[in-house]
């Protein structure tokens, strides 16, 4: 509490920290699992400094692991107008997955393919130039038509090619690396902006918390006994967004998410027997608390706005594994419903004065 009787982390000013700009990490590690980790309890009274490859140590075996398995899109477009100036669409998602959550039997499998998508909700810029009905040029091989205007000021757009729309994406799009990194895509992000268990796109950000695990490391927690389950959560371009009003009024992006049937049968099972569950990142614990009814995780897909911040607890998780998120960040506000405000901040204080590296490419943090 304040002297102003204001529970702590409730509001968005609790979230503001000040970080030196040589502690973003511009480029990933050389390998996965180099990066630190930072060990702490929910209490906030233990912590510990670890590198990510001591990572199995913390598990038992019976614990459940669950991994994000979306796969980021080369959405990035950068292409010229018919009078030669420069433009760029950002591809969100295919239009037909806008309409998912009225699709009674369809799962994010079943909809249309995002390597066959040829309408798509984006966004652009400069957005006021772009009206519909011009074409963007990308390349010989592939243009972008304006077909409308939606409400916000994205826009549907549609993918002109002789080629299929994922091999047009693979050939002129680029990976829609976070603006704080302040460079472009250099060939080494094709392969370390993905998470080494990736496998269906969707994605315009990366479920970062998993790009430190290696096929090597995931081998030794198997081995440990731990439970490896997928869910698909694909991560949307709000996730970069720091949060413009107070947290009362913040209205929450929109996620599509999937639960395979196995995935909440291995949670519900370990739940119910008092083994742990973790977390590999926030979209992760998105997904499981948005598919929660009545304490069991309900399998199938489903869209979420869900905005998990304190005093609200997360219900289904035991552990997680996460990186360090921007300032005023609802990423920030997860954790903190999670392990405590105050543990959080002492965990962002103790990574401040011990140098970790922030942001997507920066260091993690385990919270047991």
């Amino acid at each position: 509490m304040t002297d102003k009787g204001v529970v702590r982390g409730t509001q968005l000013s609790d979230y503001d920290y000040d970080l030196p700009g040589e502690l973003v990490a511009s480029y990933p590690t050389e390998r996965r699992d180099q990066s630190k980790l930072l060990v702490v309890s929910k209490s906030g009274k233990t912590q510990r400094h670890l590198m990510f490859r001591d990572l199995v140590s913390l598990f038992r075996s019976g614990d459940v692991l669950v991994v994000n398995e979306t796969k980021v899109i080369p959405s990035r477009l950068m292409g010229r107008k018919s009078t030669g100036a420069r433009c760029e669409v950002l591809l969100l998602k295919p239009w037909v997955e806008s309409r998912i959550s009225s699709l009674s039997d369809a799962s994010l499998d079943e909809a249309e393919s995002f390597s066959e998508a040829k309408v798509w909700e984006a966004l652009v810029r400069p957005g006021k130039k772009l009206k519909i009905g011009q074409i963007v040029q990308v390349g010989d091989d592939l243009r972008v038509e304006i077909l409308d205007i939606l409400p916000g000021g994205n826009r549907l757009v549609r993918l002109i090619s002789e080629d299929t729309p994922g091999k047009a994406l693979e050939k002129h799009g680029r990976m829609p690396l976070p603006p704080y990194l302040n460079r472009e895509e250099e060939p080494l992000d094709r392969d370390r902006y993905q998470t080494v268990y990736s496998k269906k796109l969707g994605s315009v950000a990366a479920p970062t918390a998993g790009l430190h695990f290696t096929p090597g490391l995931l081998d030794e927690i198997d081995l440990k006994g731990v439970q490896r389950v997928p869910i698909t959560l694909n991560v949307g371009v709000g996730t970069f967004r720091p949060v413009g009003a107070e947290l009362a009024s913040h209205r929450m992006h929109t996620e599509s998410y999937s639960v395979p049937v196995r995935t909440a049968e291995v949670v519900n099972k370990a739940k119910s027997e008092g083994r742990r569950i973790w977390a590999v990142g926030t979209t992760v614990v998105r997904a499981l608390e948005s598919a929660e009814k009545g304490g069991v995780v309900r399998p199938g897909p489903g869209e979420t706005d869900l905005f998990i911040r304190p005093p609200q607890a997360c219900i289904m998780i035991d552990g997680l594994i996460t990186n360090f998120h921007l300032p005023r960040s609802t990423l920030m506000m997860l954790v903190a419903s999670f392990c405590g405000y105050e543990t959080l901040r002492r965990a962002y204080g103790e990574a401040i004065k011990k140098r970790y590296r922030f942001y997507s490419y920066g260091d993690a943090m385990a919270i047991e």
